[in-house]
């Protein structure tokens, strides 16, 4: 504790009512610029994270200011060192000088955990009075996470009771019914469905195109590649061709590569004999090293096609997949 200064408790805290927050912010252009969204500025106002991080409250009392001092823990980084953060309250005239923390980065252009503060007050004030003392100059509960305290659960983080909700499905239940009649795929919580089937170029997918498939067709390689081969037909064929030229730039591209052999991996797949080595993590979808040969590959791809465009007579080039029907899970990278 500092000298001239006090331990905080519940009666000898500053009073700082609603009117005082809003004066203060009113007159601090930091906390509300046209360009200033406050999220964080709002999240660190409630009770959920001031009344945990806040801890070792400590004030001095001379000619009508009330100077306020805390320890506030960090919110992501609860074992570094703590921010201080003061506040400066002119008890005569119900004014709130200053609240400003003295560690953070962004402290000089309103600082959340100065906010934190102003508002943990602001709470003391609002709590009815109590016969019993209770003194702020301990460690806040947030920093004894891992330590002393293993863990927090959400009921510990709020003073409210929180209301108990029985389980049921009924609604989930109704929502999957509704979404299904009304034939809408782009829902994530659809794709977890059994009976869910991508429309677009995505069914294409091997991944995709084998979860869809009976146990039977799984079963049998001869059935799956006979289903394969007619269900990819020319139409299937240039709709990804035309979905895939973007490349590496689609996420489509790298999906479609998922679990095929590549034309550049022909010739590896040709004199592979190891089922599980390094070829087999790649064709399903292992990453590889950025070389600085293919840096450069992708720099001139562009004037690359703009020049074969040219012997070819052609205006417009890409470098899409084309699939091979007899073979559908061997894909060439054609200029088309």
């Amino acid at each position: 504790m500092e000298p001239n200064f006090v331990r905080a408790d519940n009666s000898n805290l500053p009073k700082i009512d609603a009117f005082m927050v809003a004066l203060f912010f009113k007159n601090n252009a930091n906390y509300y610029g046209v360009e200033l969204k406050n999220v964080k500025t709002a999240v660190s106002s409630k009770e959920s994270y001031g009344d945990n991080a806040i801890g070792y409250v400590q004030l001095q009392r001379k000619d009508g200011i009330c100077t306020v001092k805390c320890k506030m823990c960090p919110e992501h980084k609860i074992r570094t060192k703590a921010y201080n953060v003061k506040m400066v309250v002119n008890e005569r005239d119900s004014k709130i000088i200053n609240c400003q923390c003295h560690d953070c980065t962004s402290s000089s252009g309103g600082c959340k955990h100065a906010v934190a503060f102003l508002m943990w007050l602001h709470r003391r004030t609002e709590e009815p009075e109590c016969t019993s003392k209770e003194c702020y100059w301990k460690k806040p509960t947030l920093s004894r996470v891992g330590t002393t305290l293993k863990y927090i659960t959400v009921q510990q983080m709020s003073k409210k009771e929180v209301p108990h909700r029985p389980s049921t499905s009924a609604l989930y239940t109704e929502f999957i019914s509704e979404a299904k009649k009304r034939e809408i795929n782009n829902c994530e919580l659809l794709k977890y469905q059994h009976d869910f089937k991508h429309r677009d170029v995505m069914q294409y997918s091997l991944h995709c195109f084998i979860i869809n498939q009976s146990q039977e067709i799984k079963a049998d390689v001869e059935k799956l590649v006979d289903f394969m081969k007619a269900t990819f037909t020319a139409a299937a064929i240039s709709a990804i061709e035309v979905a895939t030229r973007r490349q590496n730039k689609s996420s489509l591209w790298y999906e479609m590569r998922y679990g095929r052999i590549t034309a550049s991996k022909a010739h590896e797949v040709s004199a592979c004999n190891k089922p599980d080595g390094s070829l087999v993590a790649t064709i399903m979808g292992a990453k590889i090293p950025d070389t600085a040969a293919m840096k450069r590959g992708r720099n001139l791809e562009l004037s690359v096609r703009k020049i074969v465009g040219t012997k070819l007579k052609k205006k417009s080039l890409h470098v899409a997949f084309i699939y091979v029907k007899r073979i559908p899970w061997l894909q060439l990278l054609l200029m088309v």
